[in-house]
């Protein structure tokens, strides 16, 4: 089983392992360090995207040195390599994305011009059309490396998925959490996957278990705009769907170049099956785009 090397990966890969020993599987971990991990000095849209993350795991994977891959879904293209597909998504956890301040700090306490340090794009435009006023820095590296950057005061907040902050036991952390009609969530935020190569069909009935349905449809429509979008790291882009007696609500926000507003679009309509999930996300992408 091939997994990055962070702590939080590394959760991660052990909570598959954990599911999987209890159907009495047995699980070994393979540790990987991908492109991703070792550029630390550069936005991921400066240097290749998302695909930086698995690249070398899903080289893995073909040559037969690990038969299932376990990502964050919010790291993972919205199109996958021939040959490649998710064959499961875990119980997604809390999508929200938190704020990490000193002294209990929110995000209406921190003085103009304060320096908040975040690697995503979306999670930039979304806090500037709450704080225009605030200095929005890059930041990259795991968690706990960016919550040490905090404490040594190179940045006055932070913003970080809750989902990872939670896995990590470092949920005390969070000064703010930030609902999604403030702060649209990534794509797949808070989601595991479980990657496999097409035609391991010996592991489709031992992955079966594993996969959430109600996940599934949410996350297959929000990855359905950021591919109808053809969304990935190099502009601002959040989709976030939920579930609600078997009516799915779907929003998206995308941002054009230069200081552009976000613009953003929402559907709703019942959704059973993956297919349906496909369809609403396209829905949604064409208001996007006419809009």
């Amino acid at each position: 089983m091939a997994t990055r090397r962070s702590p939080l990966a590394l959760w991660q890969a052990g909570e598959v392992q954990r599911k999987l020993q209890a159907g009495g599987r047995s699980a070994r971990l393979s540790l990987i360090t991908t492109t991703g991990d070792r550029i630390l000095d550069r936005a991921l849209d400066k240097v290749g995207g998302k695909g930086l993350f698995l690249k070398e795991i899903e080289q893995a994977l073909l040559q037969g040195d690990a038969d299932l891959a376990v990502h964050s879904l919010k790291d993972v293209p919205m199109v996958l390599p021939a040959g490649f597909r998710l064959a499961a998504v875990l119980p997604r956890e809390d999508p929200r994305d938190a704020l990490v301040a000193p002294g209990g700090q929110v995000l209406a306490d921190l003085p103009p011009g304060a320096r908040v340090g975040t690697s995503s794009l979306r999670r930039g435009m979304m806090l500037r059309r709450m704080r225009p006023d605030l200095e929005i820095s890059f930041i990259r590296g795991n968690v706990e490396g960016r919550i040490a950057k905090l404490v040594s005061g190179e940045f006055a907040a932070i913003v970080l998925a809750l989902a990872g902050l939670r896995r990590l036991g470092l949920e005390h952390h969070a000064t703010e959490v930030f609902e999604p009609s403030r702060m649209l969530p990534a794509v797949g935020q808070g989601a595991i996957a479980i990657e496999t190569c097409c035609g391991r069909s010996d592991l489709q009935e031992i992955l079966a278990p594993m996969n959430d349905r109600a996940t599934e449809l949410c996350v297959s429509a929000e990855r359905a705009v950021g591919r109808h979008m053809d969304a990935g790291c190099s502009q601002p882009f959040a989709a976030f769907a939920r579930l609600s007696s078997g009516v799915m609500h779907l929003e998206a926000a995308h941002q054009g170049g230069g200081d552009s507003e976000p613009i953003f679009a929402m559907a709703s309509a019942p959704v059973h099956q993956v297919e349906q999930a496909l369809s609403l996300g396209e829905e949604v992408a064409g208001r996007l785009r006419k809009a």
